[in-house]
């Protein structure tokens, strides 16, 4: 992931200034904001954003039970014995 140098907030600035971070993503598209020097969060429109809007509601559904599933796979493999 590339991320323009322009865009890159710490949660410091974002959270005393938020409203200098939505400007940006009204002018770059995005704000990345960074948490202990990594990045942490993006800051998306959403309405110039054709990748959150054009999903189906099966495909978030999707999306979601998988990220649920990576997440407490250990658990579920726990409860299946």
């Amino acid at each position: 992931m590339l991320i323009n140098s322009e865009t890159i907030f710490s949660m410091t600035q974002a959270n005393q200034n938020f409203s200098q971070v939505a400007r940006t993503v009204d002018s770059k598209g995005e704000a990345v904001i960074f948490k202990n020097n990594k990045p942490k969060y993006i800051v998306l429109d959403v309405d110039d954003n054709d990748l959150l809007i054009d999903l189906s509601e099966d495909e978030k559904i999707e999306i979601v039970a998988k990220r649920i599933l990576n997440k407490y796979l250990g658990a579920f493999k726990e409860l299946a014995k």
